[in-house]
């Protein structure tokens, strides 16, 4: 990534005010573009987006839903950009059981409508929709998915995402390859950790709250799971790289990409959660199975070569360095610190580390 390449580059990014959006807001403010968020209000108490003085940062904030699509067209139309991040969506596997039709909705929908609004906009060089890395049909494989398995999904959240991918492609071949112009791709990340997420039913958020509860009791559901836990810069740091490569490759980079952590990277919860204990010495670790909890995959893992091979990229941050970012985040803020330098120079940090940090 070419930090002077985003300089005064006009950026239309959807979900500024969620935990991702937030975090990549700020990214793109340090590095001089001019951001344009579009979102609903922040979904959380405290909120990252509050916290460091997001919307004070950027260019501007709209908060709507991007269900609307009137709204959302007008909006994009406004700032004319030259590059689109699609990051709105109802991230959470938990609540897409509890309300299935406003997860489809929203991240099905919300990508026609991000799209469709696009069309009206030619100047548009480069667009990333971020989906997630459980939009694979999951087999529980031991090895990691690569961007040419199967699609699919057994709950809504995880199946909207394979919708969305289904909907970028088919936009893509039907209104933008004939254009010249607007080159599109996926992304598909999952399971980042870091500083200012308070999210419920996630586990990093889980495990604050219950060390900084008065009993200091983490309760976890299924500790032997196992996700690819990363921080959250480095997804990001592949949404960036691949949105400079579309804008400046073009066609070439129209696909779906995973950014994931190495595979020995992989952890299951309950190792996060001792991991987070032990970083800010607080905290005890309960575990209550839940019979009736809805179901959730053991195992999942991205195979992240052809993003390390045909962009360049690949994760700068180990499990233990992941866990030490995401806890003096979360130590500064309980502190009083100002977050939004404390935040700022997180991302100054982790983008000086060389690619063979790790």
């Amino acid at each position: 990534m070419t930090p002077s390449f985003w300089k005064d580059k006009r950026v239309f990014l959807t979900g500024h005010t969620g935990f991702k959006g937030a975090w990549l807001s700020l990214w793109l403010a340090q590095m001089g573009a001019r951001v344009y968020g579009y979102a609903l209000p922040p979904s959380t108490l405290p909120s990252l987006f509050e916290i460091c003085g997001i919307e004070a940062a950027i260019s501007l904030s709209t908060i709507a839903d991007i269900r609307d699509l009137g709204r959302l067209r007008a909006a994009m139309t406004a700032c004319c950009p030259e590059i689109v991040i699609h990051m709105a969506a109802q991230p959470l596997v938990r609540e897409s059981y509890d309300n299935p039709v406003s997860t489809y909705s929203t991240n099905v929908m919300g990508t026609v409508h991000v799209l469709e609004a696009m069309r009206d906009q030619p100047q548009v060089r480069a667009c990333v929709i971020v989906t997630s890395d459980k939009c694979y049909e999951n087999k529980e494989w031991v090895w990691g998915y690569r961007e040419t398995d199967r699609l699919g999904g057994r709950d809504p959240y995880s199946n909207s995402k394979a919708c969305a991918e289904m909907v970028v492609d088919s936009y893509r071949n039907s209104f933008f390859n004939g254009d010249g112009k607007t080159a599109i791709a996926s992304a598909r990340a999952g399971n980042v950790i870091g500083g200012g997420d308070w999210s419920r039913d996630r586990l990093v958020p889980d495990i604050l709250r219950g060390c900084f509860s008065p009993c200091e009791e983490v309760m976890l559901r299924n500790p032997e799971a196992v996700r690819p836990w990363q921080h959250v810069l480095e997804p990001l740091s592949g949404y960036l790289l691949l949105a400079e490569k579309l804008y400046l490759g073009g066609k070439g980079f129209q696909e779906g990409w995973n950014f994931g952590p190495d595979t020995n990277q992989q952890q299951p919860v309950k190792k996060v959660a001792e991991a987070v204990v032990d970083a800010l010495r607080r905290g005890k670790i309960i575990v209550r199975h839940d019979p009736d909890a809805p179901h959730e995959a053991n195992l999942l893992q991205l195979d992240c070569n052809k993003a390390r091979t045909e962009l360049g990229w690949a994760p700068k941050l180990g499990f233990a360095q992941t866990i030490a970012y995401t806890a003096d985040w979360y130590a500064a803020w309980h502190n009083g610190t100002d977050m939004n330098d404390f935040t700022g120079a997180q991302i100054r940090q982790y983008a000086a580390l060389g690619a063979d940090h790790l």
